[in-house]
C-alpha cells in the first residue's frame, strides 16, 4: 500500500469503518462500487492543476475520503476507482483501501472513456449488482434505502435523483407515474426544463447486463447514450429520489459554496 506523509488528525481508522458498516449494512450482501474519479477538473484550476478533483479539501480531508467512508459505511467492501488526472496522488492517499476497511482497486485509463466506457473497461469485476457512484459529487446519500428499492422493483437500472432549483447543470429526469424514466434531458438549456426539477444525482444502482450495451474501449456515457439507448428501446429505467444531500463541486463558486455548508454544519459528513 501506497505511504502518506501526514495522516489528517481524525482519520478514520479501520476499527471505525467496521463500526459503521456494522451500523449501517442493510440485510443480503452489498459489495461492489465503481467510483468514477477520472475527471480532470478543468473548471477548477488553478487548483486542480496540482489535485485531482475528487482530492479538493473539505474539513481538512478530500473528498474522496467521505465517499470511500460512505460506500464503507453502507456495507460496499470491493470498489474500483477509475484514475487518469494525477493517478499517484489518489492511490498514494488511499493504497488498498485496507485503513478504511474496503478493498481499493484502480483503472488507469490513458484516454477518458466516459462514464459508461469506464466500467465497461472493468466489466469482469461485476458479476452481480453493483453501485456507480460519481466521484465529483459530495453526498450523505442513503445508499442502503436506494440499494433495496432497486432489487424490489427488478429493473436492470435504477437512476438515483434528487431535486434542486437550479437543473441546468445536470441531467433532468421526467418520471410516470410508476417511477419509470420516461425523459431524460442531460443539461438541459433553461427552455427544456419542465416542473418536476429532478435531477440525475450520479448515483446508479446497475445490473451487470447493462454493459452488454457498452462498446469496448470506446467513449460511451450512461446519461447521453446508455439510458438514452434503453427508453428508445422501451426498456425501463426506475427512478428513486434518494434520501440525502448532494454538494456540486463543478466550478468555483460551487466549490466555495459546498465549503460554506460543510464549514456552517448545514450539510452533514460521511
Amino acid at each position: 500500500m501506497g505511504q502518506r506523509t501526514a495522516e489528517p488528525q481524525g482519520f478514520l481508522r479501520r476499527d471505525r469503518a467496521e463500526d459503521a458498516r456494522r451500523q449501517y449494512h442493510p440485510p443480503g450482501p452489498i459489495v461492489k462500487a465503481m467510483v468514477l474519479a477520472a475527471g480532470r477538473g478543468s473548471r477548477l484550476r488553478p487548483l486542480t492543476d496540482t489535485t485531482p478533483k475528487p482530492m479538493i479539501p473539505f474539513a481538512g480531508k478530500p473528498m474522496l475520503e467521505y465517499i470511500v467512508r460512505l460506500l464503507a459505511q453502507h456495507g460496499f467492501d470491493e470498489m474500483v476507482i477509475n484514475l487518469y488526472h494525477l493517478p499517484e496522488v489518489i492511490q498514494d492517499y488511499f493504497g488498498d483501501g485496507a485503513d478504511w476497511g474496503v478493498k481499493i482497486t484502480y483503472s488507469l485509463e490513458k484516454e477518458l472513456l466516459g462514464t459508461a466506457g469506464a466500467v465497461k473497461r472493468v466489466a469482469d469485476f461485476f458479476d452481480e449488482p453493483f453501485l456507480v457512484y460519481y466521484g465529483d459529487n459530495l453526498t450523505n446519500f442513503d445508499l442502503t434505502d436506494f440499494w433495496q428499492t432497486h432489487h424490489c422493483e427488478g429493473e436492470i437500472a435504477s437512476i438515483g435523483l434528487l431535486w434542486m432549483d437550479d437543473p441546468t447543470s445536470r441531467g433532468i429526469i421526467g418520471l410516470d407515474k410508476r417511477n419509470r424514466i420516461d425523459r431524460f434531458v442531460e443539461k438541459p438549456r433553461p427552455d427544456q426544463v419542465f416542473d418536476d426539477y429532478l435531477v440525475n444525482a450520479g448515483t446508479y444502482v446497475l445490473e451487470p447486463g447493462i454493459l452488454d450495451r457498452v462498446p469496448a474501449d470506446a467513449v460511451c456515457d450512461f446519461s447521453q447514450d446508455v439510458f438514452a439507448d434503453l427508453l428508445a428501446a422501451g426498456r425501463p429505467l426506475l427512478g428513486h429520489r434518494i434520501p440525502g444531500q448532494l454538494l456540486s463541486t463543478d466550478t468555483p463558486e460551487r466549490y466555495q459554496y459546498a465549503c460554506e455548508c460543510v464549514d456552517s454544519g448545514s450539510f452533514t459528513l460521511p
